[in-house]
């Protein structure tokens, strides 16, 4: 079992931020968070993508480019975040090295940081947005494979609340995203199974329940590349003891409830 000893990230605390989609501004230094689970997180991650690499990565032929983009970005990114670079060998903050001169970039990227990493691209004369490549070792009840290819209104397809007039409102925020001025959101979910890794088929029995003693949150950030111009949807994933939550906290999950 793999649990935060806090929740990093609770923005649903504010009323004003429970509505969908719930975005706000995100400082470029901030897009990236390294928690108080980072080594247990990074394990799991590693186990998962030795042991299930073609569930948890996948990159079309025309994300090939966007993943090399985002790889070298997020390289840039970490000596800030406490890793030391030498050339292709990365040494993270919980002591691991990790030699990129041989992994693909989305494997690459699995091997260090926290959040998964979804690539978006608006193909010519398209309406949408399509999830074209990604890792994903901690999946919230969805599984890539379902999803890769698909425009994001598909993607959404069992999410009640993701109509075509929602998905009209998130596709114009995707058009207006500059890459110097990331996005972000955070989710609730309550759940009674705490294993990070959770895919599930469309529309089959979810482990989520209102009185579920694991409070789940997801970051999820959104940037756009300056090259590719492909869009990132980043998920970072935090997780708690339902009485673990700080008090702010636990006051906002029960009027959520309500």
């Amino acid at each position: 079992m793999i649990l935060n000893a806090r929740l990093p990230f609770a923005p649903w605390v504010d009323p004003a931020r429970r509505r969908l989609p719930g975005v706000m501004p995100l400082a470029r230094d901030e897009w990236l968070l390294i928690s108080d689970a980072y080594a247990a997180q990074m394990a799991e991650r590693a186990r998962l993508l030795a042991d299930r690499p073609a569930e948890v990565t996948a990159c079309l032929a025309e994300a090939e480019d966007a993943a090399a983009e985002l790889l070298a970005t997020v390289l840039g990114d970490l000596p800030a975040l406490g890793f030391t670079c030498d050339g292709p060998r990365i040494t993270c903050p919980d002591g691991r090295r990790v030699d990129l001169s041989a992994l693909p970039p989305l494997h690459a990227l699995g091997l260090l940081v926290q959040e998964d990493f979804c690539i978006l691209q608006k193909r010519d004369g398209a309406d949408e947005h399509v999830l074209t490549g990604a890792v994903l070792c901690f999946p919230s009840s969805w599984t890539l494979a379902q999803k890769l290819g698909r425009p994001l209104l598909r993607i959404h397809a069992p999410v009640e609340s993701y109509d075509s007039q929602m998905g009209a409102r998130v596709q114009r925020m995707f058009d207006a995203i500059r890459p110097e001025q990331p996005l972000w959101r955070a989710n609730l979910l309550r759940y009674t199974n705490a294993a990070l890794y959770q895919p599930r088929q469309e529309y089959a029995p979810k482990d989520k329940r209102d009185d579920g003693d694991f409070i789940r949150s997801e970051r999820q950030c959104l940037l756009r590349l300056a090259q590719s111009r492909a869009v990132v949807f980043s998920i970072h994933t935090a997780q708690v003891r339902r009485a673990d939550l700080t008090k702010a906290q636990a006051q906002a999950l029960a009027e959520i409830l309500d």
